[in-house]
């Protein structure tokens, strides 16, 4: 993956994971759904999720500044 694809990965990810973290977007969706049951488990998934993108963002940044 070359560096510019790295960090859109990245940042996307990260938007997404902290929109599904900290508002009740998710919530309202799942319980729309009928799968109001896995809320409960959202925690376990999505702050490392969030964690990690923002991990990957850090990272190709890092890379970029070496590049130039």
């Amino acid at each position: 993956m070359d560096n510019t694809s790295l960090l859109k990965v990245g940042i996307i990810g990260s938007i997404v994971a902290a929109i599904c973290c900290f508002t009740p977007v998710l919530v309202i969706v799942l319980g729309v759904a009928g799968l109001s049951a896995w809320i409960g488990m959202l925690d376990f998934v999505l702050f490392p999720a969030l964690a990690i993108f923002v991990s990957i963002t850090v990272y190709a940044l890092w890379k970029r500044s070496k590049a130039t």
